[in-house]
Order: structure tokens, then C-alpha cells, then sequence
């Protein structure tokens, strides 16, 4: 279950740019060694070794992808980069299910309604993080009508978890 916690933008933007360096760095290292150690033992002096080169680059993508998503995943100093990965693949889900979301919001389906504000809450946070103030603008009228409609029906606003019961109930149906 993934739940939206409260986060500074400016520090996110901060950590998330530290940790895209340090990626960047690992990853440089990586494909240059793995470039190098290819051509050093595969390699031909004075040959063409393009394809040594290309294969330690992309070697070094691979190792780098499963350095982020194995060890370094659970790291403090990526934490804010994964929260923001995480947030953003949830509201795809979201997403994913909008069509039938929109249409059992207007029959005041309890669930349905409760994905929505998720969602809107989710977004929020994600153009906050995003210093996207723009796109931010233009939803605040749809936001409001939607909290208005939960307001009437009894429902709480505050849906800052996502249940995945939500979103099999927007598929099944």
C-alpha cells in the first residue's frame, strides 16, 4: 500500500538532483572500466574495438540498473528519488484505470470516488516536487468540484493511501 507522506519540494529537488549525480558517477565508472577491461582482453592493439567499447557501456547500464534497484534501493540517499519514482508509478496505475474511474465517480461510487482524491492528492504533490506549478493550475478547478461531491456524500477528503482493493475494483467492473 502506497501512502503520499509529506515532502519538502525544494529539499527533494535538492536530494533527487545528489542522487542522479551519484547514479551518473557510478555509471560512468562502470561503463569506462568495463569498456576498458573489454578491450584490454578482447581487444586488438591498434584494431577497431567499437564493439568492445559499446558492449562495456551497455554492460555498465545493466550493472548500474541492477546496482539502483538491488542494493542501493533501500540506500537514505536515494529514498527521496525512490519516493518520487513510487509516487509516479502509483498515479500511473491510477491512470491506467481513469476511463472507468471518471464514469463510476459520476454514479457517486464510494471507491471510485476515493481513487480520485487519491489521485488529485497525488498529483498535487508530484507538480509541487516537479516545481510545475502551471500544470497545477489548471486542475485546481476539478479538484475542488471533486472534494465538493465527497464533502456531500459523507466521505473523507483525506485519502492520502491507496488502497489496491481500489484499483481491482475499477478493473473487475
Amino acid at each position: 500500500m502506497f501512502e503520499i507522506k509529506p515532502v519538502d519540494p525544494q529539499t527533494y529537488r535538492q536530494q533527487t538532483r545528489r542522487s542522479t549525480v551519484i547514479v551518473a558517477v557510478i555509471f560512468v565508472a562502470l561503463a569506462m572500466l568495463l569498456s576498458s577491461l573489454a578491450v584490454m582482453l578482447f581487444g586488438e592493439p591498434g584494431g577497431d574495438n567499437f564493439r568492445f567499447n559499446i558492449g562495456g557501456v551497455v554492460a555498465g547500464v545493466v550493472l548500474t540498473i541492477a546496482l539502483v534497484r538491488g542494493p542501493l534501493w533501500s540506500q537514505a540517499w536515494l529514498a527521496p528519488a525512490v519516493y518520487g519514482w513510487q509516487l509516479k508509478r502509483n498515479l500511473m496505475r491510477v491512470t491506467n484505470v481513469m476511463h472507468k474511474v471518471t464514469e463510476r465517480v459520476q454514479a457517486n461510487d464510494p471507491t471510485a470516488l476515493k481513487l480520485l482524491r487519491f489521485y488529485h492528492l497525488g498529483l498535487t504533490q508530484m507538480h509541487e516536487l516537479d516545481a510545475n506549478s502551471s500544470a497545477q493550475a489548471q486542475l485546481v478547478g476539478e479538484i475542488e468540484k471533486h472534494k465538493a461531491q465527497m464533502k456531500a456524500l459523507g466521505i473523507k477528503a483525506e485519502q492520502t493511501r491507496l488502497d489496491p482493493a481500489w484499483l481491482k475494483a475499477m478493473k473487475d467492473n
